[in-house]
Parts: C-alpha cells; structure tokens; sequence
C-alpha cells in the first residue's frame, strides 16, 4: 500500500487564496499552524487563544464563551516588565533617579506603567497587569524613600490620594507642585489608570523605553514662566514632539528658530506663550522670532540627555 504524501501549505486552498487574490506569498518556513484551544498564537506581543469553558453559561443555559477568539496578555511579558523594577526578586529603588524632583519621579513612573497598560487594553486579562502595578509602585515608593532618606510607609502616606476614573474612584500617589500667580498647580500622579478590557483601544504600535531624560531641568523650565522664545510670560505651555527625528522632515527648504532650537538643546520640549505655540502648530513665524534671530538662540551649549538602555523587548 502506497501512503499518499499530505499536501504542503502551499498547496491549501487558503495559501491560493492568499496569493491570486491578495497577491501574498505565504513562507513555509516561517509559517507556524498552532492549535488555538491548546496552544496560543503570537502576534503583535498579544497571545491569540481559542476559549473553551463549560461553566460560562447564559440565561438560556447554552454555553457562550467556546471556540470564540480572546486576545491574552503573555504571562512573560507580565514577568520581564516586573523585572525592570527588580533586583534579586524584590521591588528596588532606581538610583540613577534619586537627583531628580519627587514630581519628576513619579511622571517617568507613571508614563512608563501607563504605555505598557494602554498597548494591553484590547486583552481580557490585562487585570494581571496588578502585579506590574504593585512592583512599580513599590520601587518608586523605595526610590522617594531613598531620596528623602525616608521610609516606605512614610512615602506612600504623604503621596496617598484618590482620583476619578470612568470607573469610579482609583487609589494612586500623587505630587502637587504650586505655582504663584494664580496659576493652576502641576500634578503628577501614579495609577488610576483602570484595569478594564477596551474593545475600542487603539494600539500605539512603538516600544516604550525607560529613557533617562532630565526631567528636572524640565519641571524648573516650567516654573520659570517664560516663553524660551519670545521671552512672554502670558500663558506660558509646553510644545512637545513624539522624537527628535520629526525635526529633521524632508522637503524643508530652512528650518524655523524653534526646530534649531529644539535640535541644538536635545530636547522633546519647548516652553513657550500661547501665541508662539500657535505659531508653531499653524507653520507661521512670529515678529519676535525674526527680531531675535536663530544666531541668538544657538551660543549656548546644552547637555544631552542620557538613556538607559532597556531590554528592546515587548512594547
């Protein structure tokens, strides 16, 4: 008896599918078939799986969950974002943080915690994501205590508050910094953020990276009220851009004062009045950026910012 040979991937009606109708090549090498109810699918740093529970049951009394398709958080993702905190399998302080301001501290801590949480909002176990925030938060309560040679405790009763959310109220730590003048003061908070599944989220397909940014310099430029520009201190705002590269936009003939500026400063942030940032935001020049001249802007030498290389993993 002759065994007849099973037919390759290539040769499924999908993969002629894929190829005289979406004119794409499917690569046998590359191509992995997993089973959903046993085993998951990667893609996009998200687990694909198959659901199966006989338990679940609607009012009707049929099964509701099976065989339908769940985006899951991997549990070693969970695990290599806890290890950034880590140091021989406890939460630990971040040295390299401990010169900057208590509201410098927490807003790297909260933007770090909050773009791994919002990448994980379409999965239906990002609750696990608990675990990340409590190692989290227990590293910047150590990182707070180192630096004002406190403890722990002492930290999270003095940052301790509450904060609204779509969900109802979310315990977090929260830094208030005053401002005089009447102005409204800056907040930095860590948490609040609720551990729900979002059908609608919408991923932001880049890697967060715990970038060492002098955040300091930041919180004392804002404090000073004063446009970097034009030397207004009416409505002064904070111009930020996604990286430095989008300086540097193809097709440009000369490049305005506040992108040689930014450029020459190394920095993601321009301090500046309401009427300057219009100005940016619409492409025009302001009569004070051509009085003062870029010449002007460019004798000071600025230091550039120092990054911590993560693990290049994960989102």
């Amino acid at each position: 008896m002759v065994r007849k040979r099973r037919p390759s991937i290539s040769s499924t009606t999908g993969d002629a599918f894929l190829r005289e109708t979406l004119k794409l090549e499917l690569s046998e090498e590359k191509t992995l078939i997993t089973h959903a109810r046993t085993s998951a699918a990667k893609f996009l740093g998200y687990h694909i799986v198959s659901q199966h529970a006989d338990d679940k049951l609607d009012r009707r009394g049929q099964r509701q969950v099976n065989e339908m398709v769940s985006l899951r958080v991997p549990k070693e993702v969970i695990e290599q974002k806890c290890a950034l905190y880590m140091q021989r399998g406890k939460p630990a302080q971040r040295a390299q943080l401990l010169d900057d301001s208590d509201y410098s501290i927490v807003s790297k801590y909260q933007a770090e915690y909050r773009g791994v949480v919002q990448y994980y909002l379409l999965a239906q176990n990002v609750v696990q994501f608990g675990k990340l925030k409590w190692v989290a938060e227990t590293s910047l309560l150590k990182t707070l205590a180192g630096k004002h040679k406190s403890s722990v405790t002492a930290m999270a009763r003095k940052y301790k508050a509450t904060t609204e959310t779509e969900y109802g109220p979310r315990k977090c730590l929260r830094v208030v910094v005053q401002r005089d003048k009447g102005k409204k003061p800056l907040v930095a908070q860590f948490g609040g953020i609720p551990l729900k599944r979002k059908h609608n989220a919408v991923l932001a397909d880049h890697t967060p990276q715990l970038l060492m940014t002098n955040r300091s310099e930041l919180l004392k430029r804002v404090l000073a009220d004063k446009c970097e520009l034009c030397g207004s201190k009416e409505r002064v705002e904070v111009h930020h851009i996604h990286k430095l590269a989008d300086l540097e936009k193809p097709g440009r003939k000369e490049k305005p004062v506040w992108v040689k500026q930014m450029a020459a400063r190394r920095r993601k942030t321009l301090v500046v009045c309401r009427k300057c940032h219009d100005s940016i935001h619409t492409g025009t020049a302001t009569a004070s950026f051509r009085k003062q001249g870029p010449e002007s802007r460019m004798t000071q030498k600025w230091s550039r910012p120092v990054r911590e290389e993560g693990n290049g993993e994960g989102p």
